[in-house]
């Protein structure tokens, strides 16, 4: 008997219906010489303190540094306290039972990090010794699941998975159970405040940003506009320079003469790349920004859509494809021909060559971009279908042509200089998908720039002292605060630089909306409109530990790295040993830190 265990039972019984099993049991079904099972995602989780001995809280006890970390199924709340979850312990039965008696055991988990711990970490507590092979998909239609199991990988090909997974819960423990306790214990409240790895550099992250804005003491300075005209066309141009004070600027006002003398016109053409596709993490940012989802509402919607089939694998980091998948993507277009929104642009890309900008096989992570499968949405939901667009979208944007502007600067002498610039959009190539304006032109003063001829002299109809002053940082919101957690807090536009530094990141894609979410259920981390901003709790805890390393991004970030580096091969003895003298440190700068520490 062949068993297939899936991570959850929605995607079990999929599977099942593509191989024509149709028994239903307890926990699991059966035909065709197949039983299929599942889990209920993580059934298990390393043991708590007390099961290594570490009864309650207490300073005699820190650090707590287990020798061998246990397996403990996982637990729920009750009138009694925390109590093993009984439907968990009856399925990691059923489970056992099919295992003894399989001749084969096929893993059907997530293709990833969490969905390879999942499985090891049942297969090892139930002490299951039998070989098993793996199940490698990036999407759930039918015909992928049907060649994915033609290409099953023998199950040692994911050890290394396994180990970057079991690290990152191991330092996810050590970390967070010694600095959450040596904190709340030094604190002398009787508030547990938590701490964790990925969790407190983001709090800083939030603190930071929203102390520095909310310090910025706002510096005035002053710049002189002039309006122009030519032929009853206006527009208007600006003096470069910012003066300090209102008088230097009224000098330059009262300069200004009747007419304006066109010294110079430098008109550059610029070709604009169509983006990248989407990720998870760029998908949560677009998502965020466009329809004000959350990180987590979006991933939860894309992990429905991977469900009914309609998407690939949500929980990627790789905004590329490989040849292979590329082959497929005409075929992909022309499934999007009768789209309402997108038709037009299909229709055009269907003739056309495509852009090969997302096309790097070496940059194809464990699994690629995510796409559209080409199989055809019914009745979504008005939620899912925004998320379903926003992936078909980006698709055409990503294949098609360059955008093709003419940035135009023109130089006036009219007593000084002034500079007036528009952006005019020749070719619209990828733009014309969802027809959005650019975002340079948002920052333009003319909306279009009339034809003018160095020499010419124009008309000033309006002489402005224009006052304006500096502004902060904008408070993060969670488009802006996914994009700093790519890199760490790092500053960096240019998408491919971020994406190259995507290994030195907090957390991945797949976390970051869980790391969201546990900072606003631990009341650190609350939404105002679309910005996220500190409690008291949050600022009380960020002002404790924020010169410490538990706070640094970086820091964090190179840890990331090591993960990914583990599963690519590298040692995970050293990797434990670094993490356990850190953990050491940490906790005994916090059992002295939190003394000062005030939460109201």
């Amino acid at each position: 008997m062949k068993v297939i265990i899936a991570e959850k039972p929605s995607v079990g019984r999929e599977i099942a219906k593509v191989f024509g099993a149709t028994t239903k049991k307890d926990g699991y079904m059966e035909g065709k010489g197949y039983t299929f099972t599942w889990a209920f995602g993580h059934l298990l989780q390393l043991a708590p303190p007390q099961e290594y001995g570490f009864y309650g809280w207490n300073v005699q006890n820190l650090p707590m540094l287990p020798q061998k970390f246990k397996l403990s199924i996982r637990k729920i709340k009750s009138k009694d306290g925390m109590i093993e979850d009984p439907g968990v312990r009856k399925q990691l039965d059923i489970i056992k039972n099919l295992f003894d008696e399989a001749t084969e055991i096929i893993v059907a988990t997530d293709a990833g990090r969490e969905g390879e711990l999942i499985f090891r970490y049942i297969y090892y507590y139930l002490k299951c010794k039998k070989p098993f092979k793996r199940l490698w998909i990036s999407s759930q239609t039918d015909e992928a699941i049907k060649d994915g199991f033609r290409n099953l990988k023998p199950g040692s090909d994911y050890d290394t998975l396994f180990n970057s997974a079991h690290c990152r819960s191991q330092s996810d423990w050590l970390v967070g159970m010694n600095a959450t306790q040596a904190l709340s214990l030094s604190s002398g409240t009787r508030s547990v405040l938590s701490l964790g790895r990925v969790q407190t550099p983001t709090l800083a992250m939030i603190c930071s940003r929203y102390l520095e804005n909310k310090n910025f003491v706002p510096e005035p300075f002053y710049q002189v506009s002039i309006m122009l005209d030519k032929n009853e066309q206006l527009f208007k141009a600006v003096t470069d320079e910012k003066f300090k004070t209102k008088e230097e600027a009224q000098l330059i006002v009262d300069q200004v003469q009747p007419t304006g003398n066109i010294l110079n016109v430098e008109a550059k053409p610029r070709k604009e790349p169509p983006p990248l596709l989407h990720d998870l993490s760029s998908l949560q940012q677009e998502a965020n920004k466009k329809k004000g989802f959350t990180a987590d509402q979006t991933l939860t919607l894309l992990q429905n859509l991977y469900e009914s089939k309609l998407v690939t694998y949500p929980r990627t980091g790789s905004r590329y494809i490989g040849d292979d998948v590329f082959a497929g993507v005409p075929n992909l277009i022309e499934k999007l021909k009768d789209h309402p929104e997108f038709g037009k642009q299909a229709n055009v890309l269907s003739d056309a060559k495509l852009n090969k900008r997302s096309v790097n096989a070496k940059k194809v992570t464990d699994h690629h971009a995510i796409l559209p499968t080409g199989e055809s949405p019914y009745q979504l939901s008005p939620d899912k279908q925004a998320i379903y667009d926003l992936v078909a979208g980006r698709m055409l944007e990503a294949f098609h042509q360059d955008c093709i502007k003419e940035i135009t600067k023109i130089t006036v002498e009219s007593g000084a200089k002034f500079f007036a610039s528009g952006t005019v959009i020749g070719v619209a190539g990828w733009r014309a998908v969802f027809n959005e304006p650019d975002e340079e032109k948002k920052e333009e003063e003319n909306t279009s720039l009339p034809k003018v001829q160095q020499g010419e002299d124009l008309p000033v109809t309006e002489k402005t002292l224009l006052e304006k002053q500096t502004k902060p940082k904008p408070l993060y919101n969670e488009a802006s605060l996914l994009k700093a957690l790519e890199t760490a807090g790092k500053d960096i536009d240019d998408e491919e630089l971020r994406y190259a530094m995507k290994d030195s990141g907090l957390g991945t894609p797949a976390t970051r909306a869980a790391i969201i979410e546990t900072l606003i259920k631990r009341d650190y981390v609350m939404r105002e409109k679309k910005n996220l901003l500190p409690t008291q709790t949050g600022l009380a805890v960020y002002n404790v530990v924020k010169d410490y390393r538990i706070a640094q991004a970086e820091l964090t970030g190179n840890w990331e790295k090591r993960l990914e580096e583990i599963r690519s091969g590298a040692s995970v003895d050293g990797f434990q040993a670094e993490i356990r003298t850190y953990t050491t440190a940490i906790t005994q700068e916090l059992l002295l830190a939190g003394k000062g520490l005030l939460i109201k």
